[in-house]
């Protein structure tokens, strides 16, 4: 998949339209796209562009997942977005919200239009022509589930439209999303997509990822029996934890491992699809970037809480590589060198890296220790304490770490320790803030850092609300201006 990425060229691009002023949506009447969708390849390129915009949001999306909550913070104050997204002082002018609904709207643009054109295609033709479906509706899914988690109402559009149209479409209730479209679209990737991949597919989403979204969708919206029984269906895929959990953040390593479900992959030195994580995390430090070979030097961006590291066990081998506290390292004659500013960093997206802002290390969307713990705290809602224990203690056995079975915990403080295991095992991950939103504790432990009550959403940007100029059908979030 990393090397299919490298096909997004005019194809994908044309795809998504050269003219785009709302939400990425191709003109329904461009000729120059209706020729492009012939063959199998065509389609699987199409898909593929799909992903490449996902690629895009990605590169900030921990932006939303880590710094927005109490597990990360922009440590030296600069005008970023990183910063007012960390102090919950940022408004609909933001560039963040702005890339961030375009490369949604984008993802959705161009799985339209594969959806729309692959309807008609001949089977004997487009050979997978199943299976680019399935990816399509999957993309979909996942760019929809992301809209409505940071932005509540939006547009729902499944179909390609022209730019007049698209001024004319207005907020859609988030539950009409979620029925009609999220939902939907992974049931039925669910059903074509296949279970794994080999060679240059691999990457790819497979029926493990759409399960586990699903999964997750249904844990959001708090209807436990449907999530417990589609995350079960996910232990049942071959899944297994890694022995250790530091190889997880090896990338001298395979990626795609037993625990991997589904990233979101990047690729160095193949022109500018590689992440931008090591240099972003990575300490202000020439020494330090000197010595793990990072060109171009760290930005400091993403800086681990004390909050965090106090969270763990002193003995639990998660904290280490979870946050460094030491505000420095040991260089290779075992000197400490002590950090210009940073107090913390994280070592999960350390590698080296050959051209700035070009690493390896992909984003983590779904592993499996993720899945079983969502699957133990499914369980445990749905009144199943005790065998919700025993995959909680999978998870802390890879650790070796203290196990829960056996020590007659009650529901409410088997719900903690969940939460608690989450925060620990995937910290720094982009998971925290999500799930501090979906279990409603987000305001009680964010409002010190400024949160208000009502930025569980971010605002709508500005520029869509000016393009649309009709609060009737198009208002901005309660709350802002």
């Amino acid at each position: 998949m990393n090397k299919i990425i490298s096909l997004l060229t005019c194809i994908s691009l044309l795809a998504a339209s050269c003219s785009k002023k709302f939400i990425e949506l191709a003109p329904v009447s461009s000729v120059s796209v209706d020729v492009l969708y012939k063959t199998d390849k065509d389609f699987q390129d199409a898909v593929t562009g799909a992903y490449a915009a996902l690629r895009n949001q990605y590169n900030d999306f921990w932006m939303f997942g880590d710094v927005a909550s109490d597990d990360s913070w922009k440590e030296v104050s600069r005008n970023q977005s990183s910063y007012y997204i960390d102090v919950f002082t940022l408004d609909a002018n933001d560039p963040l919200l702005k890339s961030t609904w375009s490369n949604y709207y984008n993802v959705i643009a161009r799985a339209n239009t594969v959806l729309a054109k692959i309807d008609k295609a001949d089977p004997a033709v487009v050979t997978n022509k199943a299976r680019h479906t399935a990816e399509a509706k999957f993309l979909r899914a996942f760019a929809y589930f992301d809209l409505v988690r940071l932005f509540g109402d939006v547009p729902e559009i499944i179909t390609p439209v022209s730019i007049d149209q698209a001024y004319k479409a207005g907020r859609t209730k988030v539950d009409k999303i979620y029925d009609e479209v999220i939902i939907k679209d992974l049931l039925d990737a669910d059903a074509g997509l296949a279970a794994k991949y080999t060679g240059a597919d691999v990457g790819r989403a497979t029926k493990g990822a759409a399960k586990s979204l699903l999964g997750l969708v249904y844990m959001t919206r708090k209807n436990f029996p449907l999530a417990e029984a589609k995350l079960a269906e996910v232990t049942t895929l071959g899944y297994t934890l890694l022995p250790k959990y530091a190889d997880l953040f090896d990338y001298s390593k395979d990626e795609h491992h037993s625990e991997y479900i589904f990233d979101i992959e990047y690729q160095e030195a193949l022109g500018g699809l590689g992440s931008g994580f090591t240099n972003k995390f990575a300490p202000l430090s020439a020494p330090y970037a000197t010595f793990y070979k990072i060109a171009g030097g760290g930005g400091e961006e993403n800086n681990p809480t004390m909050d965090l590291y106090n969270a763990f066990d002193p003995s639990d081998p998660r904290r280490d590589v979870t946050v460094n506290a030491t505000g420095g390292f040991i260089d290779g004659t075992g000197t400490f060198v002590k950090f210009l500013q940073a107090a913390t960093t994280t070592r999960k997206y350390l590698t080296p890296v050959i051209v700035s802002q070009d690493s390896k290390a992909n984003w983590k969307v779904f592993r499996y220790a993720d899945i079983i713990l969502l699957y133990a705290e499914a369980l445990n809602e749905n009144g199943k304490t005790t065998e919700a224990l025993t995959w909680l203690d999978m998870v802390r056995s890879r650790v070796s770490m203290p196990t829960y079975s056996g020590t007659g915990l009650s529901q409410a403080d088997a719900r903690e320790k969940i939460y608690l295991e989450r925060r620990l095992e995937l910290g720094m991950e982009g998971h925290r803030w999500f799930d501090l939103i979906r279990t409603d504790r987000a305001f009680g432990i964010l409002q010190s850092k400024g949160m208000k009550d009502y930025m569980a959403l971010y605002p709508i940007p500005l520029g869509q609300l000016q393009i649309i100029n009709d609060p009737s059908i198009f208002p901005q979030n309660p709350g802002y201006k």
